[in-house]
């Protein structure tokens, strides 16, 4: 039995009941047998796997690790995540810091294959900290097969606040941003720009942005989102203004001669 989340409602009103049952619907989740088997096989089996290839040689394995950052869908891709894996993050010119998206950083330094003689595999605490990040993720995609504008926002919820506290340049977070398809997509909504922003120079779609940042929420800068008051302010903008635009869809000409032919 694969879990569903409950989701009776749609729009900003549909999220306020997602956010005030999560924590139990959550606990369903877990409670169901093919993730408790998937947990356990990974804290059985993640501290002998002391090499990348030993990780990307247990597909299973390799599924529950790349899922805990939302890359399963390179499960497959064998070589490039055991490159990605022992290239590491301490090195400059390493395959994970070239990548634009950086869950492929995060997930190489994770698991620091590359950058230590003894890998983070072998930490006592490691098991539970992978396997919080897989919870999480497999949550999300399941209430985002029904709702992906939510699992966009959630993702945005725990995405945007980190970046913000990261010690790098406001222009820089900006980059990461755009580099990231659902955090771009995020803000492209809230911000009203349309999907053709995306096809404009790179630096003038930062500029454009921390215009439109700053006028929706009084500074041009990512970091003004590790509080938690202008996360939700930017949350509410992007699910509201979802809602907009798939209404706006909804009685378009064509939406409305398909309805018509329906009837």
């Amino acid at each position: 039995m694969s879990f569903q989340p409950v989701l009776p409602l749609t729009g900003y009103t549909g999220w306020g009941f997602l956010k005030r049952t999560m924590v139990r619907q959550q606990a369903v989740q877990q409670s169901i047998p093919a993730q408790s088997r998937d947990e356990a096989y990974f804290r059985d089996k993640i501290g002998k796997a002391d090499t990348a290839e030993k990780l990307v040689s247990d597909k299973r394995l390799l599924r529950i690790a790349l899922t805990a950052f939302g890359l399963e869908g390179d499960v497959n891709n064998k070589a490039f995540i055991q490159k990605i894996l022992e290239g590491g993050t301490l090195k400059e010119g390493s395959l994970a810091n070239k990548l634009a998206d950086k869950q492929y950083q995060k997930f190489s330094a994770a698991f620091g294959y590359g950058d230590y003689s003894v890998p983070r595999t072998r930490i006592s605490t490691f098991p539970d900290e992978i396997l919080a990040q897989f919870r999480t993720r497999t949550f999300e995609t399941a209430v985002g097969n029904q709702n992906n504008t939510y699992r966009l926002a959630m993702n945005a919820e725990r995405e945007i606040p980190a970046l913000a506290v990261r010690n790098t340049s406001e222009t820089a977070k900006w980059y990461s941003i755009l580099g990231s398809a659902p955090l771009r997509d995020v803000m492209q909504t809230a911000l009203g720009l349309p999907k053709s922003f995306s096809s404009i120079d790179i630096d003038q779609q930062v500029s454009v942005l921390k215009a439109k940042t700053e006028a929706a929420f009084g500074s041009p800068n990512i970091s003004q989102f590790r509080d938690p008051g202008k996360m939700e302010a930017l949350v509410r903008r992007f699910l509201l203004q979802s809602e907009v635009q798939g209404q706006i869809g909804a009685s378009s000409p064509a939406a409305t001669a398909l309805t018509l032919l329906r009837r």
